[in-house]
């Protein structure tokens, strides 16, 4: 599709690190209730040994893996122009029209597979970003900050009452409306989770039929709850990719420093709010506004310094059979975001095996293990056999039949 160039090996490993763990965080969302993905004592109390994985899985991967992700995507784009136009034709149109059909890929996700896509969201984005491609880099940089800055600072202050009524019950000390408003929000949360263990307990005619008849324009209000945070990650990996962060422009000595700031500065920050959070039980409403909005600055330091240590390592990990299994992935993770979301489908839900809210949080690492060894096992034979992953084959085909 369109011009054709040497693929940058740093971003395929980093996104095969992406969608590798952002399976770790997605995995909530296809075993249990949406709820579950704030607190690992949804639906039912955990255990330690749940309250330790999803520690873990909060200090490692959450928010990392989707900040990385939309890093990547505004790098890929603009790579993707930038290359086409400089082959003749024009970058910008064909750009448009895969993101056009990534939205339809993206609503036939969530129709038939799972709530929680991310790529009609990163159409919506895709679109946004597209049109502000061509600011100068520090007007994009400052608009990419005052949109992050704002998003979140909005999100947080309109989180804030429930989660304020929630520690105020825990701790015995709540006015009678806070106690009222944490009463509504644990009925609304009963219901909500009782009406998904219906839906996903259903056969897939089922579930189409309660997406379409419930939720059917369900993307669009999806992709706005986030778009504020999408927009400038991807704003950033513009950035990223005209100052080629990716493909050895940047000296070793400043990627090791991103690499142990953002990691360091990042990681201690989200450290300390799981050590308040735990000892409290990961209370949901406090969870929502943290993982939503009050670490996104640690999230987006966490990212940056993962992805400069991984371009650090990459020459010596795509050495590796690892590291290129990892890369292999990366090439592949349209098809393996959408495949990870069938083979959970076919574990958890009523069309499959049906243990939809069987696993505890702990019990969840055994799928996300499988489904790591599954992404391992068959991109690197595929693409050996046919040079480009399944979707990502479709998805050119569709966009530029010519």
């Amino acid at each position: 599709m369109g011009a054709t160039s040497d693929r940058i090996a740093s971003l395929d490993l980093i996104r095969g690190v992406a969608v590798l763990g952002i399976l770790a965080v997605n995995i909530a969302g296809f075993a249990a209730p949406s709820l579950s993905a704030y607190s690992p004592n949804v639906p039912r109390p955990g255990s330690s040994l749940d309250h330790a994985a999803y520690a873990a899985m909060l200090v490692v991967f959450e928010g990392k893996m989707r900040a990385l992700f939309s890093i990547l995507f505004g790098a890929s784009l603009l790579l993707f122009v930038d290359r086409n136009e400089a082959a003749g034709e024009d970058g910008q149109s064909l750009q448009l029209r895969r993101l056009g059909w990534l939205a339809l890929f993206g609503y036939l996700h969530f129709l038939l597979l799972w709530w929680g896509d991310i790529l009609f969201l990163y159409a919506m984005a895709g679109v946004v970003v597209l049109a502000l491609r061509h600011l100068p880099s520090p007007a994009m940089l400052a608009a990419a900050l005052l949109i992050f800055t704002a998003w979140q600072a909005q999100g947080a202050l309109a989180s804030l009452p429930a989660a304020r009524a929630e520690l105020a019950v825990a701790e015995n000390r709540a006015t009678p409306d806070q106690a009222k408003r944490h009463a509504e929000t644990r009925r609304r949360h009963r219901a909500q989770a009782a009406k998904e263990t219906r839906e996903y307990g259903s056969g897939l005619v089922g579930q189409v039929v309660a997406r379409l008849s419930d939720r059917p324009l369900y993307p669009f209000p999806a992709a706005f709850y986030s778009i504020g945070e999408t927009v400038p990650l991807m704003l950033l990996g513009m950035l990223l990719m005209r100052s080629q962060f990716f493909s050895g422009g940047w000296r070793r000595g400043w990627l090791w420093t991103m690499a142990l700031a953002g990691a360091g500065l990042g990681g201690t920050m989200t450290l300390a709010f799981a050590a308040w959070a735990m000892p409290r039980g990961f209370p949901p409403q406090a969870m929502r506004l943290a993982i939503n909005y009050g670490l996104s600055v640690p999230h987006l330091l966490m990212a940056l310094g993962y992805a400069a240590l991984l371009v650090l390592c990459a020459p010596a990990l795509l050495q590796a059979r690892l590291g290129r299994r990892i890369a292999a992935a990366g090439r592949m993770a349209f098809s393996n975001y959408l495949g990870t979301s069938l083979l959970m489908g076919a574990l958890f839900y009523g069309w499959g095996l049906g243990l939809f809210n069987s696993p505890g949080r702990a019990a969840m690492t055994g799928f996300v293990l499988l489904g790591w060894a599954a992404m391992l096992g068959w991109s690197k034979p595929w693409l050996a056999r046919f040079g480009i992953g399944p979707l990502e084959s479709l998805w050119r085909r569709l966009a530029d039949p010519a």
